[in-house]
């Protein structure tokens, strides 16, 4: 391995995922980079793992993403090991998959006819029931070593700080867009039916609790409408400014 080398791509890689604008466009560039970074990875894949399903985030090509495909339809594969012991072991390398048989016995023969040789998987994050994994392929049996497994670690984890960065931007982004489509719907509410602050906030509120939907949708409801969709003023209890 030349160390140096990886030292610069890493780098490289580093800069170029911080001026992604979006967690979706950050994953991809990750799994992108992995194929560019770690010696004898042919296709990389990122996998979010919800309950007893998986569902793939990003991808180089149809080997991730049929091997994320099988995992999810048949229950078993090395991901869903990973994810049940993200308290501990978060880190899988399998040098021959075919020796796996009996561990995945009906996801290891599908994965094989795929063309996977070898794998390596890294948690990325785990939130709550939600795991993510970046997973690395390779079409020749031994293909990942000891050394691909460090280059692994240090691309993973240099990837899972940028993705909650940019995950955190992204919630950040989101809850000041709610925030200012909620005073705006409050303020079309003021205006056309004569509430003050809290009526207004009171209408909002009831409207999502009487229809079971989020208050951030009621919201962009009345921004689109102009009003309540029916015409008339649900009274809530809210004040008047009359």
């Amino acid at each position: 391995m030349d160390w140096q080398g990886f030292a610069q791509r890493m780098a490289s890689m580093a800069r170029d995922l911080l001026r992604q604008e979006s967690d979706t466009a950050t994953l991809q560039r990750i799994a992108s980079s992995t194929v560019e970074v770690v010696e004898g990875c042919d296709s990389a894949g990122i996998l979010v793992r919800h309950g007893d399903r998986v569902e793939t985030l990003a991808s180089t090509g149809v080997l991730a993403t049929e091997s994320d495909r099988l995992q999810d339809l048949l229950g078993e594969g090395p991901c869903f090991d990973i994810a049940r012991r993200a308290g501990s072991a978060q880190v899988f390398r399998i040098e021959d998959l075919t020796e796996h048989q009996q561990r995945w016995p009906r996801y290891t023969p599908e994965a094989c006819k795929l063309g996977v040789g070898s794998m390596m998987g890294f948690l990325l994050f785990a939130d709550d029931e939600e795991f993510g994994a970046l997973t690395m392929y390779a079409r020749r049996p031994g293909a990942f070593n000891e050394v691909s497994e460090t280059a692994g670690v240090l691309l993973a984890s240099h990837a899972a700080v940028a993705l909650a960065s940019a995950r955190t931007y992204t919630q950040m982004h989101s809850a000041l867009a709610t925030r200012h489509t909620i005073g705006e719907a409050m303020g079309i509410l003021m205006g056309r039916y004569h509430l003050d602050e809290d009526g207004a906030f009171a209408v909002l509120r009831e409207l999502s609790q009487k229809r079971n939907i989020k208050l951030r949708l009621i919201a962009q409801q009345v921004c689109e409408s102009g009003g309540i969709e029916d015409g008339r003023h649900e009274d809530s209890g809210g004040s008047s400014s009359t």
